[in-house]
C-alpha cells in the first residue's frame, strides 16, 4: 500500500493507491509444504482409466496432493450427493447453494466406478444436504450396498456430515456397517463457529461416540491445524476424541483454496506434528496420520486393520 501525504493549513490528506482489502497476499508456503508429482505405470494407467471412462474422484476435482500415494496403494475418494453444499464453511472450497435433487442412481455409478478403477479401499464422502428429510442417508446407505454388491473384496470408509444430530439419519449408516465410519471435527472448540459455522463443536462429539456405542468398530476423526489454535486446544481435542472412542485421528496442515477463504494463521512445522503423532499415540489412539500434507484419507486403507 503506497501513502501519500499532502500538508494544507493544518489538514493531513492520505491518498491510498488501493483499500488494504483489495490489496491480500496470501501466504508464502514454507519449504516442507512440496507436493509430489505422481509418477509410476500404476498411476498413470489408472488415471487414463478414469480418463477414458468420464469417472469423478475428489481425488482429481481436489487436486489432492497424496493422489498419487494413494491411487498406488489401491485407494481412492468418491463424493456422493453433488458439488453443492448447504453449508459455508470457512475452509472448504465446496460450492454453497441450493444443491440439485439427489441422483438415485448415483449408488451404481460410484460402484462402476470403484469396479472399472480396481479400487481396493474406497472413501466416501458427501457434501452437506441439510435441504433433504434424511440429510441424504437413504443415497449414503444405497451407495455402500451397490459398492459392496459389485465389489465383494472392497474395503469401505464413509466420511459423514453430521446429519445434524439426528439419529435416524445416523442409524442408516450404522446398519450397512462400513469398515470405518469418519466424521470430521475439524479445528479446536473455540475455533469452530468461525471455521465450520453451521456446525457445533459438541453435536460432532456426539455423533462419534453414538456410532461407537451402536456398533461400528473403527471410529475417525481429523483435524485442521494451523487457523489460529494453541497447542493446549489441540492436545484438549485429542482428549475429547480418545473420549468418546476414536480409533483414528489425522492432523494436517491447513492450506487456504482462496483469498475468500480463511487465511493461514500459520505453518506447523514436521517437528511439531510428529510431536502430536506421539503424544496422541500414547493416549490411546489405534492409528495416527500426522504430517503437513495429511488428509482424511491418506492411508486410509490401513486403518481398517
Amino acid at each position: 500500500m503506497s501513502v501519500s501525504k499532502t500538508v494544507n493549513k493544518g489538514w493531513v490528506k492520505l491518498s491510498l493507491s488501493k483499500k488494504t482489502s483489495e490489496n491480500k497476499v496470501r501466504t508464502k508456503k514454507p519449504s516442507w509444504i512440496r507436493v509430489k508429482l505422481p509418477i509410476g505405470k500404476k498411476y498413470t494407467d489408472l488415471r487414463s482409466t478414469v480418463e477414458k471412462n468420464n469417472l469423478h474422484t475428489i481425488c482429481v476435482s481436489g487436486n489432492c496432493p497424496n493422489m498419487g500415494e494413494c491411487w498406488t496403494e489401491g485407494t481412492a475418494t468418491f463424493m456422493i450427493l453433488g458439488n453443492i453444499c448447504t453449508r459455508s464453511c470457512g475452509f472448504c472450497n465446496v460450492q454453497t447453494g441450493s444443491p440439485l435433487p439427489a441422483d438415485e442412481f448415483e449408488p451404481f455409478k460410484v460402484a462402476r466406478s470403484i469396479n472399472i478403477m480396481g479400487v481396493k479401499h474406497a472413501v466416501l464422502t458427501s457434501v452437506d444436504r441439510d435441504d433433504l428429510k434424511d440429510g441424504g442417508s437413504i443415497i449414503w446407505a444405497e451407495t455402500v450396498k451397490a459398492v459392496r454388491d459389485l465389489n465383494p473384496k472392497t474395503t469401505i470408509e464413509t466420511l459423514i456430515p453430521d446429519f445434524k444430530g439426528e439419529t435416524e439419519n445416523i442409524d442408516r449408516i450404522i446398519e450397512v456397517a462400513p469398515e470405518v465410519v469418519s466424521h470430521n471435527l475439524e479445528t479446536v472448540r473455540r475455533l469452530t463457529r468461525e471455521v465450520r459455522v453451521q456446525a457445533k463443536y459438541d453435536r460432532s462429539l456426539d455423533v462419534l461416540k453414538y456410532l461407537k456405542d451402536n456398533g461400528i468398530n473403527r471410529t475417525k476423526s481429523g483435524i485442521m491445524l494451523g487457523l489460529g489454535e494453541e497447542k493446549h486446544e489441540v492436545l484438549e481435542t485429542l482428549n475429547d476424541l480418545i473420549n468418546v472412542g476414536v480409533d483414528i485421528v489425522t492432523l494436517g496442515q491447513y492450506l487456504q483454496p482462496s483469498i475468500k477463504h480463511l487465511p493461514v494463521n500459520s505453518f506447523i512445522t514436521p517437528e511439531e506434528f510428529k510431536e502430536y503423532e506421539i503424544i496422541a499415540k500414547e493416549m490411546g489412539f489405534r492409528h495416527v496420520e500426522s504430517g503437513p500434507l495429511v488428509r482424511s484419507s491418506y492411508k486410509a486403507h490401513k486403518h481398517v486393520l
